[in-house]
């Protein structure tokens, strides 16, 4: 009896659960993951915590060894480059970037994560040396040094998302001057609503960081290594530059074959089809669905892949699937030196691209009862709900402290995908103990005070 041939283009996070799915469920496979990279699978948010010297070795900040996955019965090929899809005969053409010869493999079903690459702005002194990208084993490693290296005193940081503030926080750590610029008019803007990226502008301040926003790049300045980053408002001396300056889609092998939209994304339909019968599509590089927004969207997020292949691999081999995707909240966290938030759904500015309209609610406190004092614990908490003005159903939300209340953004997440409404979260039923929480949880509290209710 045939082998059932499943390619898999990507070895991050959407490959590594293919395997996962696919071996588990089914019988009778042969699977063959193709990966350009050396390096299989490179954790890239995993990369601070290297950085800081908080990983047990840079060879471990990883999804899965490829002995891992050979053991259950796929093939893994690293330094293969799948060139195209040639569709009429249901190949891929793959080149062994190591030898620089091109093969053909059939498939019965093709499963694309390809992934975004980071960006390099295009300005005069890109290719200096000392000007770097943040993503991958290299990138890593090749900062990683430069942190150690006494030489280098001055770091200026292009971009204030996740990626530049654990970027900066890592280099304050090494001692180093630290610059932070970015396009926009906050740090984090793109991830939380102004009252909290506020409070966490405040707090890179106060660790050192200069914060610049509002300014646009106009070149990095040397003659064969960068010596400065000039902007429309002033120029940054600068030993190394860190980039990280948002991500495009890895697509560009893929037009004329498979529908994408004007920027590259990947366009599917409810069943994560593409155009093509039999291709389907997973993760960075993909449009998805929404659930706050109900629309199509680019999350790039771990968690959105991992659910979008396990959704793919049960209705692999049905004809018509049972059901559509239901879809992805888009949830995250992260730390900036002594506070940590999360944060889930849409906010201010993901729903004005998104075209949601939506009302804002920021809501302050302490996490226990008044008599608890600050000395013991009693930190101040930071709650925003994001919410549709009329029907009331939450579409977003976060939560910021010093205490680590990030568990919270799981719940704001579950109530965004069941369709929660504010006065279902005011009377949620949840527990209370002195030594963790007050009458009201810290979300009753915050939807009641979105309600317009008054301070409990």
């Amino acid at each position: 009896m045939s082998k059932t041939k499943i390619i898999i283009v990507g070895a991050s996070h959407g490959g590594h659960q293919a395997i996962l799915e696919l071996t588990r469920k089914h019988k009778n496979l042969d699977i063959k993951l193709f990966e350009v990279g050396d390096f299989i699978s490179f954790m890239s948010c995993g990369m601070e915590l290297y950085l800081e010297n908080s990983v047990t070795d840079v060879n471990d900040v990883r999804n899965f060894r490829p002995e891992d996955m050979e053991q259950l019965g796929a093939e893994i090929y690293n330094n293969h480059q799948v060139l195209a899809i040639n569709a009429d005969d249901r190949t891929v053409s793959v080149k062994d970037v190591t030898t620089g010869s091109i093969e053909k493999y059939s498939y019965d079903k093709l499963i694309l994560s390809s992934g975004v690459t980071p960006n390099s702005l295009p300005v005069p002194g890109n290719d200096l040396e000392n000007v770097y990208l943040m993503r991958g084993k290299d990138w890593a490693t090749s900062i990683k040094a430069k942190l150690e290296n006494p030489a280098v005193k001055n770091i200026t940081i292009v971009g204030a998302g996740y990626i530049g503030v654990e970027a900066a926080e890592a280099s304050i750590k090494a001692g180093k001057n630290v610059t932070l610029i970015d396009m926009i008019d906050r740090p984090l803007g793109n991830y939380l609503d102004a009252e909290l990226t506020a409070i966490l502008e405040k707090e890179l301040a106060d660790k050192g960081v200069k914060v610049v926003t509002g300014v646009r790049i106009e070149s990095y300045e040397g003659t064969s290594q960068v010596t400065a980053v000039k902007t429309n408002e002033g120029k940054y001396p600068s030993d190394l530059v860190i980039q990280a300056a948002g991500v495009k889609p890895n697509t560009n092998w893929l037009k004329g074959a498979i529908d994408l939209d004007d920027q590259g994304w990947i366009k599917t339909d409810e069943y994560l089809r593409t155009n093509l019968p039999d291709v389907y599509a997973a993760g960075d590089a993909v449009l998805s669905y929404s659930i706050p927004a109900q629309t199509k969207i680019p999350i790039a997020l771990a968690t959105v892949v991992r659910r979008e292949v396990r959704y793919i691999i049960a209705h692999l081999f049905e004809n018509q699937p049972s059901v559509p995707f239901k879809g992805a909240v888009g949830s995250s966290a992260l730390s900036v030196f002594d506070y940590h938030f999360a944060t889930a759904g849409l906010n201010t500015t993901t729903a004005k691209k998104a075209g949601a309209t939506l009302k804002s609610s920021f809501y302050q406190d302490t996490l226990r009862p008044d008599y608890v004092p600050r000395e013991k614990g009693n930190t101040e908490v930071y709650v925003g709900l994001d919410y549709d003005p009329q029907t009331h159903r939450i579409l977003g939300g976060a939560v910021l402290s010093t205490y680590d209340i990030t568990a919270q953004g799981n719940v704001i997440a579950l109530a965004i995908e069941q369709g929660l409404r504010l006065e279902d979260l005011a009377e949620a039923d949840f527990f209370f103990q002195p030594g963790f929480d007050r009458q009201w949880s810290l979300l009753n509290l915050a939807a009641q005070h979105a309600l317009g209710e008054p301070k409990f």
